[in-house]
C-alpha cells in the first residue's frame, strides 16, 4: 500500500451571511445561486488551477429540497463553469456537513484517490427551515430511543445547563456578548473581509450588494442580554443572545495533495493532521465535539495542550462552554474563537464548518508561534466533528 500523502487546505471563501427570513438580505436569492457565487469566487482567486484537474465537488446542505436540492455538488459545479467531466455530490450531516465533506475529501486525497477537490456547504434557512417536511420515524418515540423534543436544538442546549450547573446563564451571556465584540473588532481590523465574496441581492426596494455579515450586534451588553426572553422553555437560560441566529449563506474550500499544490504553484494555508466524528445522546447534542476531539487528538498523537487555536462553532454559548470546561480551558482563553463566532455572524448549518477553516487559516498567517489548531462543532441528533490542522507558517523559535 502506498504511503499516505500530506493533504492541504489551499484556500477558502464564503458569502457574507444573512439573516434568514423575509427581511433578510437573501430573501430573494436562490440557495444554489449563493453556492455558485461562492464557488466562482474561489475559482477566481485561484486562476492557475486547471479546472479539469478537479477530481470532485462536494457541497453539503441539511434540507435538500427545491433550490437546495438536485445534487448540489453537480449542479453548482456546472453552473460555476467547471467542466462537465468533473463529478459532484451532495451530503448531509446537518451542522457538520461542510466539515464532513472537507474531511472525506482529505481522506480521498491522502489515500491517493484524488489530487484536488472542492468542499463546501450552503444553507438558505429562510427558504428551507431546519426540519421542514421532516418525518421522524415513530419508533424513535414509541421505543423510547430518543426524546420527542431532541430535535429542538434549543432544548438540547437547556439540558446542558441542567446537566452542568456550573455552566450558568451569566457565563453564557458573557460568552455571547464577547462573541459580538470580538467579531466587530475583527471587522475593524479587516481580518474577516478578505475572504468574503460580495453577492448581488434583489428585494422590493431594488438591487443591492451584500458585502458584510448582516446579523452582527456589536452594541450588545450584559444588561441587555439579562433581559431577553428564554424562548425554549419558561425560566430557561438559553436566549437569542446566546444562540446562533437562523442564517443564509454559502462556503467553499479547495483541498489538494501537498505535492499537487506544489506542482500547480498553489500555496498551502493549512495541513490536515486528522479528523474524527463521534456520537452522543441526541438530547445533549452539544457535547458531541468533546469525544470527537478526544478521538482526533488520540489518533494524531497530540494532547489538548498542543492546540494553540480553537475555532469552535457557537451553536449555543453553553455548548462551547461545555467543551472548554471539559478540557480545563477558561471562558476567556485567547486561543478560543479569537475573532468571535456564530453567535455574531450566524450559522448557516451545513456551511459553517468551512467558515471555521477559513478563519483558522487566516489566524495561522498571523500566528507563526502556533503550530496546531482545531475546528470543531456539534451536530443535531447527537454528534460532533473535529479536524486538527497544522500551521505551515509555524516558527519553532516563536512557539512550541
Amino acid at each position: 500500500m502506498a504511503a499516505m500523502r500530506d493533504v492541504v487546505f489551499v484556500d477558502g471563501v464564503r458569502t457574507p451571511f444573512g439573516r434568514a427570513g423575509d427581511k433578510g438580505m437573501y430573501a430573494g436569492t436562490r440557495a444554489d445561486d449563493l453556492a455558485v457565487k461562492a464557488l466562482q469566487g474561489l475559482l477566481a482567486r485561484n486562476e492557475g488551477l486547471p479546472l479539469d484537474r478537479i477530481d470532485d465537488v462536494g457541497i453539503a446542505a441539511t434540507t435538500q429540497q427545491g433550490d437546495q436540492g438536485l445534487t448540489l455538488g453537480r449542479t453548482v459545479s456546472i453552473l460555476s463553469g467547471i467542466p462537465v467531466t468533473v463529478p459532484g455530490f451532495a451530503l448531509d450531516r446537518m451542522c457538520a456537513g461542510a466539515l464532513t465533506v472537507a474531511s472525506f475529501m482529505g481522506a480521498a486525497i491522502g489515500s491517493g484517490q484524488y489530487d484536488i477537490a472542492v468542499a463546501g456547504g450552503v444553507e438558505h434557512m429562510g427558504r428551507h427551515p431546519l426540519g421542514l417536511d421532516a418525518d421522524p420515524n415513530p419508533r424513535f418515540v414509541a421505543e423510547k430511543l430518543v426524546s420527542p423534543d431532541a430535535l429542538n436544538m434549543g432544548l438540547t442546549a437547556e439540558r446542558l445547563h441542567d446537566r452542568f450547573p456550573a455552566l450558568t446563564k451569566e457565563r453564557a451571556d458573557r460568552f455571547g456578548m464577547l462573541s459580538q465584540h470580538k467579531v466587530q473588532a475583527a471587522y475593524d481590523r479587516g481580518d474577516i473581509q478578505p475572504d468574503l465574496i460580495p453577492v448581488a441581492t434583489r428585494s422590493a426596494a431594488g438591487w443591492g450588494l451584500a458585502t458584510e455579515d448582516e446579523g452582527r450586534r456589536p452594541q450588545t451588553t450584559m444588561e441587555g442580554l439579562a433581559g431577553l426572553k428564554t424562548p425554549f422553555r419558561p425560566h430557561g437560560r438559553v436566549t437569542a443572545g446566546t444562540s446562533s441566529p437562523l442564517t443564509d449563506g454559502a462556503t467553499m474550500s479547495l483541498m489538494a495533495g501537498a505535492d499537487t499544490a506544489r506542482e500547480l504553484g498553489l500555496t498551502a494555508k493549512m495541513r490536515l493532521v486528522g479528523f474524527a466524528f463521534a456520537g452522543v445522546e441526541p438530547e445533549v447534542m452539544g457535547l458531541g465535539p468533546v469525544p470527537a476531539t478526544e478521538k482526533a487528538l488520540k489518533r494524531a498523537g497530540l494532547s489538548i495542550t498542543d492546540i494553540g487555536l480553537f475555532e469552535l462553532n457557537e451553536a449555543f454559548a453553553v455548548q462551547v462552554l461545555s467543551f472548554t470546561d471539559h478540557f480545563g480551558i477558561s471562558d476567556e482563553d485567547p486561543r478560543v474563537n479569537p475573532w468571535g463566532g456564530a453567535i455574531a455572524v450566524g450559522h448557516p448549518l451545513a456551511a459553517s464548518g468551512v467558515r471555521l477553516m477559513i478563519q483558522l487559516a487566516r489566524q495561522f498567517e498571523q500566528r507563526p508561534d502556533v503550530r496546531y489548531g482545531v475546528t470543531a462543532m456539534c451536530v443535531g441528533l447527537g454528534q460532533g466533528g473535529t479536524a486538527i490542522w497544522e500551521n505551515p507558517h509555524f516558527d519553532g523559535k516563536k512557539g512550541k
